[in-house]
């Protein structure tokens, strides 16, 4: 994990749905493996769906936050506006070309295809971070 506070990738919080089908299970695959890799930081979904006070402020506080859904359905997406959460940045595997099954052998080009989709995503809706290290907000450094 990147040792730098500004970092634009350690303000990442990723959420995957890791609902009951490759599609879910894939969106959490993603987000296990970018964490490892330093790219942002894995975050509780169901701990926002429980309505848990400080995961929910967490949530609403992040510079950068990215949901992954796995299909149209959006469980994650219904949580989040549930729980009045901006939806800051939004993925659905489903529309990468990855089709929904009950198949839970997941594909290494799959994961992938998702992991820079996520890049790609937060890349193109990066916030301007760089104003709250001097600010001294607190979600920096400071």
């Amino acid at each position: 994990m990147s040792q730098d506070c500004c970092a634009t990738d350690s303000n990442i919080m990723i959420l995957a749905c890791f609902g009951a089908s490759n599609v879910g299970q894939l969106s959490n695959q993603a987000a296990v493996e970018l964490t490892r890799e330093g790219y942002g930081k894995m975050f509780c979904l169901a701990g926002i769906g429980g309505h848990l006070s400080g995961f929910v402020q967490s949530a609403k506080d992040v510079p950068q936050l990215i949901l992954v859904d796995g299909c149209a359905i959006g469980c994650g997406k219904a949580i989040l506006e549930q729980a009045e959460i901006p939806l800051k940045d939004y993925l659905v595997i489903t529309e990468l070309g990855i089709e929904k099954s009950k198949d839970f052998n997941l594909k290494k080009e799959d994961i992938r295809k998702v992991k820079e989709a996520v890049k790609e995503n937060c890349r193109q809706a990066q916030p301007d971070i760089t104003g709250m290290a001097q600010t001294g907000s607190g979600r920096c450094c400071c």
